[in-house]
């Protein structure tokens, strides 16, 4: 079975993205013109990584761009993960991350890590036991407990139109860009 292409929490694109992702205040006295300003100064500095990383300066980011900048950060990321980290938070599907959804993946959702764990147990609903992929035996047997009757060559099909690396089965990161 194929490994998942998701990033381990230990990696260098969670680390860096923790490090660039604004501190949330939970406190209420805050002033909202505070909050504002606060959220420009935010919003102009990731407006100033975001330069930094789109090295061909065509307004988005490539995995490989993603991958080099971290280079130049002395951090590792490895293709798997450049791609992954692009992969989840391409929002338009065009393989690249233009300024909002490289914004949306540093600062994320109150909600983002609620989403990613409901999508998870989702996902391992799909799955055979041992196993770490949906496979079309898999996904089968899942529609049949849900009611609706499939063929393995059925499930095939479904599973081709979402396999972006064409190894048959569905990773999480597929099941993910999926369910969007």
């Amino acid at each position: 079975m194929m490994k998942s292409t998701q990033p381990q929490s230990s990696s260098s694109f969670v680390k860096f993205c923790r490090k660039l992702s604004p501190k949330r205040k939970d406190s209420p006295a805050e002033s909202t013109q505070h909050n504002i300003n606060e959220d420009q100064d935010k919003n102009k500095d990731l407006e100033a990584v975001f330069a930094y990383m789109d090295a061909n300066r065509d307004g988005r980011i490539s995995p490989h761009e993603l991958q080099k900048s971290f280079m130049t950060l002395g951090e590792q990321l490895s293709d798997e993960e450049a791609e992954a980290a692009v992969r989840l938070s391409d929002t338009d599907g065009d393989g690249m991350l233009d300024f909002q959804e490289f914004a949306q993946l540093i600062k994320g959702d109150d909600d983002q890590e609620e989403k990613k764990t409901e999508l998870k147990e989702a996902f391992r609903m799909y799955i055979a036991e041992g196993e770490e992929c949906i496979t079309p035996r898999s996904l089968k047997m899942m529609l049949k407990k849900l009611g609706e009757s499939r063929t393995t060559d059925d499930c095939r099909v479904m599973i081709r139109a979402f396999d972006l690396n064409a190894d048959g089965v569905l990773s999480f990161d597929e099941f993910a860009l999926m369910m969007r």
